[in-house]
């Protein structure tokens, strides 16, 4: 197949990546078509007076007219809601953090938009994240690898952590090769609208939305204590192997209240509104069960650092199958996005995969995900338990 045959359409979210992607893929000659997905209608939601989707459209619609492809809104507004939002919702009453930019990669952009892609005579569909994907033949079978983008600072493959092969067969990251000074540049040259563009601090595909406000929409204000754990407390002392520390409302002292635990997760230091102490208050776990959150004082607090997690087999994802994971040396893992990668040994058994970090990890949540590389290549990711 030649490559002006070659349908690619790609998601213009309105950003400069998305934009140069498009750019690129253009200029090679690719058959080309721009869609923006319109993911939400509530705009009670967003930052005062800015709609969180409609300047984003009209900057992609501007760029596809530049580059003069054809473009195409289109709502995927009934979908998004039912996988990402309610499962955000439930998932956050539950007590879990979890991640939406890798539920919506998962889920909408290389699930519903793929084929809604294909209904367009997709061959291929294109993104602007900062990875790379390589097609390896092995054993007379190919395998698709999930490998960092060149950007160290902007990779974004670990929100693409739960993709699959096929998946990974049909997508095309044209900027992966790129660090994000020459993606700008680019634009630049290309005249293109978005080129000075700031880059979304909004949720996944929703635009500019506070997450706080937004989980309010249902989630129920619930007034409830606020306990501090001493850095001394005994219960550093035990061994709680791959679990979770279990606090008891016993084990410290009422300090204060909150609105509700299941607005808070491990590791947030802001929006609790208690004053008075002499080092800043990070949460080391919530219980939403007795609506409890136990807070310590300092970043260097006990409570805050773990080396061990788990996560369960049914949770857990082979990205590339032509590794069997337990049999692999020298691997490491990130559990949050940019974090630096960390030196990390596996075993399993049924039920379970265990993980065992060199060195203390912060704020390790349950709900977040993992994500494990060989070398530059992701290869496996799971929900953390």
């Amino acid at each position: 197949m030649s490559i002006s045959s070659t349908r690619v359409v790609i998601a213009l979210s309105g950003g400069v990546d998305s934009s140069v992607a498009a750019y690129l893929l253009k200029d090679k000659g690719y058959d080309v078509l721009g869609v923006f997905m319109k993911n939400w209608h509530d705009e009670s939601v967003t930052i005062s007076e800015e709609c969180p989707w409609l300047e984003d459209s009209y900057d992609a619609m501007l760029v596809a007219q530049k580059l003069n492809i054809p473009f195409k809104v289109i709502d995927l507004s009934s979908q998004y809601k039912e996988k990402i939002v309610d499962y955000m919702f439930n998932e956050y009453e539950s007590g879990n953090t979890p991640n939406p930019d890798v539920l919506c990669n998962r889920e909408i952009k290389f699930d519903v938009f793929l084929e809604t892609a294909k209904q367009l005579n997709a061959d291929f569909i294109a993104t602007g994240h900062y990875a790379r994907v390589l097609s390896i033949d092995k054993s007379n079978k190919t395998y698709y690898a999930l490998k960092s983008g060149i950007d160290v600072e902007k990779d974004q493959s670990y929100f693409l952590c739960q993709l699959n092969q096929y998946q990974l067969s049909k997508s095309l990251f044209p900027i992966g090769n790129l660090k994000k000074d020459e993606v700008r540049e680019i634009a630049k040259k290309q005249g293109l609208i978005t080129a000075e563009k700031k880059d979304s601090q909004g949720l996944c595909f929703i635009g500019k939305v506070k997450l706080p406000d937004f989980l309010q929409q249902k989630l129920v204000r619930k007034k409830g204590n606020v306990i501090l754990i001493s850095r001394d407390n005994d219960i550093y002392k035990k061994d709680f192997g791959y679990d979770d520390y279990a606090y008891q409302k016993e084990d410290g002292k009422i300090i204060g209240n909150h609105i509700g635990s299941h607005f808070f997760t491990i590791g947030q230091r802001k929006g609790l509104s208690i004053g008075g102490m002499k080092e800043p208050l990070f949460i080391l776990a919530t219980d939403t069960s007795n609506n409890l959150i136990y807070v310590g004082e300092g970043s260097d607090h006990p409570g805050l650092y773990r080396k061990s997690l788990k996560v369960y087999a049914d949770n857990f994802h082979i990205v590339n199958p032509h590794y069997n994971i337990l049999n692999l040396n020298k691997l490491k893992a990130r559990i949050r996005y940019r974090q630096a990668l960390q030196e990390v040994s596996i075993k399993a058994d049924k039920d379970c995969f265990y993980f065992d970090f060199t060195k203390n990890q912060k704020a390790i949540a349950r709900g977040q995900f993992i994500s494990i590389y060989k070398s530059d290549e992701l290869i496996a990711s799971g929900v953390i338990d």
